[in-house]
């Protein structure tokens, strides 16, 4: 067995190595939060996608939504990030890691009282940084969030009801 065999690899989807210095990296933003923006999937042959976005204390990130083809990974740096995966909450605290694999329901935000410093990476990649500009620009009021709802096939960003997410958030305040 060869090596790509061994791990499922291929070697049609060749990329260079990607290399993004600290300060030379985009960042967006919105009322919120900040996204460093790291690596998107045409970087790196369609095989991640990969960004950083610090919370400001108590910070929402994201409602209840779901991807159908890629896993969503949390790798938390720093403080505290609630998280819904499917209908279960959890606190997420520095070094933790969260895998959410493809049509699980999820939603995540700074824990009440916390800031969070999170790494997210998709995989496979998606394009994920014209969606998150353009989630800045709606969140800035620049943009129409119906831009958001028209793009979700296109970001594989679908969202959903959680009744529990909803009472979670309701119970912050």
């Amino acid at each position: 067995m060869t090596t790509n065999e061994q791990y499922g690899t291929s070697r049609t989807a060749r990329f260079e190595p990607v290399l993004i210095r600290a300060a030379e990296a985009e960042t967006t933003s919105d009322p919120s939060s900040v996204m460093t923006l790291l690596a998107d999937s045409g970087a790196t042959g369609g095989r991640l996608t990969c960004y950083r976005s610090t919370f400001a204390r108590g910070a929402l990130g994201a409602p209840a939504h779901l991807h159908t083809k890629a896993s969503e990974l949390f790798f938390v740096i720093d403080g505290s990030l609630r998280v819904l995966v499917g209908e279960e909450i959890t606190l997420l605290e520095a070094g933790d890691f969260l895998v959410v694999p493809p049509d699980t329901p999820h939603a995540f935000a700074a824990a009440p009282g916390a800031t969070a410093d999170v790494l997210f990476v998709f995989t496979p990649g998606a394009g994920r940084f014209d969606y998150l500009r353009l989630l800045g620009r709606v969140m800035r009021g620049e943009a129409d969030p119906q831009e958001i709802k028209d793009s979700s096939e296109r970001f594989d960003n679908h969202y959903v009801d959680s009744p529990v997410w909803r009472e979670a958030l309701a119970a912050r305040n």
